[in-house]
């Protein structure tokens, strides 16, 4: 593989041919601040934040957006850069209502992040939010696009991940904003409410609504796991707080098989686990009631019913369901204890009916 040498902020920083300025200074672990970037999506260089200074250039550049040559020399941190960037924040914060104290995303926001770190103490031109009404239209996101900085994550997501193409960028000028089709509310568009954009939003122009006061970003504990709704194996992360799971995530570097993305019921269908209906014990029946019953108890009542069912009847009386809920590896336990323990090839799956 071909490699590249160019040096970043007086550190020689060695990289493959074909990446770009960013990545390489990633590599490096040079801090260069971005707010359209995302490492999944396609870059846009939309948002101009992760401008750098190239010597040899006469204008800043889009380092997300610009491949390495070789013998480059590039500064992240000159004043130049640091003016430029606190204008795009300044612009940003004057075109939207980014009230911190009523958002959602406080305490998650890179907006909010980017502007304590370039030092912005006060709005330097008049504040001039659209007046947008919130699209509260569906049970499971929220959108606020008054908070929307035109960053492009959700339509890119929505278009080259998810591949829905539900949203994109329309009307123009200062009137431009993300729209459905027809410009419809979420709940009346084509959306299957996989929360993709959710996920890529750096702002709290969308957000989860069943997770909405529920707690703040910083009390949440993320316990990674694997999704129970089918035997794909999903990965994604329980927000817990107070021993409550009150949103689901997940993050696209834990890898396969989904890659931080997740289907809607895997990301918003967790309100059976503190459903006060749920069952948490076995039940066993008695005459016209059920009682609730130890583990032991009840694996110990099916083994028996299947051996006098098998004795009685022979091994092809008994047949087994299993469900798409279950892991692969958790199926095919589940038929090899039929066909090698019970006898039987009498075995299905709710996902071939």
């Amino acid at each position: 593989m071909d490699t590249v040498r160019l040096v970043i902020d007086g550190k020689e920083v060695t990289t493959a041919a074909g990446n770009t300025i960013l990545m390489a200074a990633r590599q490096a672990k040079i801090h260069i601040p971005t707010l359209c970037y995302h490492p999944r999506l396609p870059v846009s260089g939309a948002c101009r934040v992760c401008v750098v200074e190239v010597e040899g250039r006469p204008a800043l550049v889009a380092s997300c957006a610009m491949p390495v040559a070789e013998g480059m020399v590039v500064h992240t941190k000159t004043e130049r850069v640091l003016r430029a960037r606190r204008l795009v924040v300044d612009l940003l914060l004057a075109s939207g209502d980014h009230n911190c104290l009523l958002c959602q995303s406080n305490g998650s926001c890179e907006l909010q992040d980017l502007a304590y770190e370039l030092g912005i103490e006060s709005f330097r031109f008049p504040v001039d939010s659209p007046g947008y009404p919130k699209d509260t239209s569906n049970a499971m996101i929220e959108r606020d696009l008054n908070k929307c900085i035109l960053c492009g994550r959700c339509v890119r997501a929505c278009n080259e991940v998810q591949v829905n193409e539900v949203i994109d960028f329309g009307y123009r000028g200062g009137k431009a904003k993300i729209v459905t089709a027809w410009d419809l509310p979420y709940g009346e568009s084509e959306c299957v409410f996989c929360g993709e954009c959710v996920s890529v939003c750096p702002t709290g122009a969308l957000t989860e609504r069943q997770a909405k006061f529920k707690a703040r970003p910083w009390k949440l504990q993320k316990v990674r796991t694997t999704c129970a709704y089918c035997g794909v194996g999903c990965q994604l992360e329980l927000n817990v707080a107070e021993g409550q799971v009150v949103k689901v995530t997940s993050d696209y570097r834990y890898g396969p098989p989904n890659f931080g993305s997740l289907c809607v019921k895997g990301r918003f269908g967790y309100d059976f686990i503190h459903h006060p209906e749920r069952l948490k014990t076995p039940l066993v029946r008695e005459k016209d009631s059920f009682r609730e019953a130890s583990w032991d108890e009840a694996l110990e009542l099916v083994a028996k019913k299947f051996s006098e069912i098998r004795s009685r009847y022979g091994a092809d009386a008994l047949a087994g369901l299993t469900s798409a809920k279950c892991t692969n590896e958790e199926n095919y336990l589940f038929q090899k204890f039929f066909r090698a323990v019970l006898g039987t090839n009498n075995v299905d799956h709710c996902a071939r009916l």
